[in-house]
């Protein structure tokens, strides 16, 4: 699922860019992606959307999350210190973390993988039509045995 979300980001500029679901699920089996991999996407893609519609306009700077034990189980450690980083850094507003989180909880398999956690936070910028800064999209992109330290 994630090829297919990483896929979309780099063919489609934003959301609104891409065909409809049944054009899009022929274009995405011709680039030779599964069926099933393409439903789950999709699926996926449309409780994005309903949770970037149901999240529009909320803001609160002074949002404090707290986690329960299902998400920090499903999340992991890493997962929801990312999410930290990004919210202190002042990249991830709180609806936006709550969307990730979201998403996040409707992947299966616990704990969350760390990349993949990175693939939702981007396809968050994405779905609101937002573009991350240039070192974040590194921070988002690049597997941390790729950089260099100075």
């Amino acid at each position: 699922m994630f090829d297919v979300l990483v896929f979309l980001y780099e063919t489609y500029w934003r959301p609104d860019a891409c065909p409809d679901h049944a054009q899009l699920t022929r274009k995405l089996s011709a680039v030779g992606f599964e069926t099933d991999e393409i439903q789950e996407a999709l699926s996926w893609l449309d409780g994005l959307a309903a949770a970037a519609q149901s999240h529009q306009g909320q803001q609160s700077a002074q949002a404090l999350r707290l986690y329960g034990k299902q998400e920090l189980d499903h999340l992991g450690e890493a997962s929801v210190g990312f999410i930290s980083f990004l919210e202190s850094a002042g990249v991830l507003r709180p609806e936006m973390r709550e969307i990730v989180v979201d998403r996040a909880m409707a992947i299966p398999g616990s704990p969350l993988d760390l990349e993949d956690l990175k693939i939702i936070v981007l396809m968050v910028f994405w779905s609101l039509g937002e573009e991350p800064d240039a070192l974040i999209l590194d921070e988002l992109f690049a597997a941390p045995e790729e950089r260099q330290l100075h």
